[in-house]
């Protein structure tokens, strides 16, 4: 797990290229970001089965935008105001300055845009899924379509579609990233649908449950 609030040593990149898979979770300021967007970098370049979560998903948009898109100062308007490619964006409806009670919360709704993504068959749901939120910086989506030339894929929208809640890469084992957080509805014995397939992915599994997830469930 490579985080801006996690101190073990394994945290770091240099034990990256020896994980079997790579999370990068939520948070908030831009200490350690340069860090995560590497991790994001050697994971999608190595076909090492990665999950962005909140930040995770914004950071592996700044690094597809620089380095496949070659957008050099691509960012997030969080870490830079001045950038000339803002990538991920304060959400247009709330206040910069009033920062209390200005965050996306609670449960909501993402309207799943293909039955044949990746986390469509995860979850088993050709149509959405409800999963709890914590954020206030999201996808820029007046630069969706130049994100999409890259290969990666915002396969889950929420119902007004102009908020990008899911993203995948084309040509990966398992590369995706969340703007909600899995985590707060996933239990030890009732595991989120992403968590597991991530997990399935890191030790070669996920093909043969996915054409058969009824072995493995839970």
């Amino acid at each position: 797990m490579v985080g801006k609030y996690v101190g073990m040593a394994d945290s770091y990149l240099s034990v990256v290229k020896n994980a079997a898979c790579v999370l990068v979770p939520g948070g908030f300021g831009d200490r350690g970001v340069n860090g995560m967007i590497l991790a994001a970098k050697y994971a999608r370049e190595n076909k090492v089965p990665y999950l962005g979560i909140c930040l995770g998903m914004q950071i592996s948009v700044i690094e597809v935008a620089r380095n496949v898109l070659s957008l050099e100062r691509a960012n997030s308007s969080e870490f830079d105001d001045q950038t000339p490619n803002p990538v991920v964006i304060f959400m247009p409806e709330d206040s910069k300055t009033h920062m209390g009670s200005t965050m996306r919360l609670g449960s909501r709704r993402t309207l799943l845009q293909s039955r044949d993504c990746l986390t469509a068959k995860l979850y088993h749901s050709s149509d959405y899924v409800d999963e709890r939120h914590r954020h206030r910086y999201e996808v820029n989506p007046d630069m969706v379509s130049i994100l999409e030339k890259s290969g990666l894929k915002f396969v889950g929208k929420d119902e007004t579609g102009n908020r990008m809640e899911i993203l995948e890469l084309t040509d990966h084992p398992f590369y995706v990233g969340t703007q909600f957080h899995p985590e707060f509805k996933s239990r030890p014995g009732r595991p989120s649908p992403l968590f597991l397939g991530f997990i399935l992915a890191s030790i070669g599994q996920l093909e043969s449950y996915l054409q058969n997830p009824q072995n493995g469930s839970l």
